[in-house]
């Protein structure tokens, strides 16, 4: 248990004073570099490189480093988000919208999505190794966040979490800096504006299992939450507390989904967490038109399961241009989202996604492609 002395301010009073601070643009200062520092961010870079090939690499490393390191819970939310991505991936080219997009359509969403999930891991998996250096060495140093090209903002979170150890203040103030450093890079791109979400607004929010995030358990459970406002970066952000209420405030529950990802490494194919409704292997015959198969998430007698197929099967690793310049973080009150202001969620989400797949299989079978 960790306790403030009487004389020190609460953390999340402390973080507001300092980002105050930096809001008011003062420019920081940067010594020069010792060699054995230097060192250490060059095999910070690599290390970074190389978990960062595609969806499936970086939702291992993701899981992988919470093993190591449970404390830092975003780890395990991200490597659970993360494999919701690689689905939307393999979706592109599984079963249903081979037939309801074009292939120019296709890729350009997965180039949005891809995009997205690697400048994410480049921003995020530095941190987490410059964090456990500082524990290999048993002193912060999370000055060097700014060689690494890492906001301010996480800077002063960092500081903060290694002497007051609040994991949730930790966590979402990632979801606020990834959704954050996110905005620009991606949301606000006028490239993927165009080709991707005024295009597929209507596709992504109604027929698409784009806004679901699922997290399996158990055998053939789920539960998650869906986000209505993807292009709103206050929208990401609660959707983002919301997934930190169901996934680390019932801890039952927690157990359950970390022990389902252990035992289930990441494919990208949704066979992963339904295998019953799902496979990676293509069980139809070219040309050959199917009947309804899908009744209350269950295949009817004789049919056979629905394509989705393993990411590495699906795409080929992108090689990404370097991420933007620039520092996203201008204004203190972003301080406000990291108040703990929600209960324990439940997130029962089968029978929403099980009504999202129906849409989408009627959608498919009409092979009424969508004209924009």
């Amino acid at each position: 248990m960790f306790f403030w002395r009487n004389r020190d301010k609460p953390p999340l009073e402390s973080i507001r004073d300092e980002l105050k601070k930096k809001s008011k643009g003062a420019p920081a200062v940067k010594l020069p570099l010792t060699g054995r520092e230097r060192n250490l961010l060059e095999n910070i870079k690599n290390e970074t490189a190389k978990h960062n090939l595609n969806n499936v690499t970086r939702t291992k490393a993701y899981l992988d480093f919470y093993i190591r390191y449970p404390d830092i819970q975003w780890a395990f939310l991200g490597h659970m988000v993360s494999r919701n991505g690689g689905y939307n991936m393999t979706d592109l080219k599984g079963e249903f919208l081979t037939r309801l997009l074009s292939k120019k359509e296709r890729k350009s969403f997965f180039s949005f999505l891809e995009r997205g999930n690697w400048l994410i891991f480049q921003d995020v998996y530095p941190q987490f190794l410059l964090y456990e250096e500082s524990l290999r060495r048993g002193k912060p140093l999370f000055y060097m966040l700014s060689y690494l090209k890492v906001s301010t903002f996480m800077e002063t979170i960092w500081n903060h979490f290694w002497k007051n150890h609040d994991r949730y203040i930790h966590c979402i103030a990632m979801v606020i800096n990834e959704q954050s450093y996110l905005e620009k890079r991606v949301v606000q791109n006028p490239v993927y504006q165009k080709e991707v979400l005024n295009k597929f607004e209507f596709i992504l929010q109604d027929v698409l299992s784009f806004n679901h995030i699922l997290f399996p358990y158990g055998d053939g459970g789920l539960k998650g939450q869906t986000l209505h406002q993807f292009e709103s970066l206050h929208e990401r952000i609660l959707l983002g507390k919301k997934l930190y209420s169901v996934l680390f405030k019932n801890k039952d529950f927690h157990k359950q989904a970390l022990e389902w990802a252990k035992l289930h490494p990441h494919t990208g194919s949704r066979k992963d967490y339904w295998p019953h409704l799902f496979n990676n292997v293509n069980e139809g015959t070219p040309g050959i038109a199917y009947p309804l198969r899908l009744k209350s998430c269950r295949l009817r007698k004789g049919a056979r399961r629905f394509y989705s197929p393993n990411l590495e099967n699906a795409w080929k690793n992108v090689s990404q241009p370097e991420a933007e310049l620039g520092d996203w973080f201008d204004d203190w009150r972003v301080a406000d989202y990291l108040v703990d202001d929600m209960e324990m969620m439940d997130g029962e989400i089968r029978d929403e996604y099980c009504k999202t797949l129906e849409r989408l299989e009627i959608a498919a079978l009409a092979k009424k492609t969508i004209n924009f």
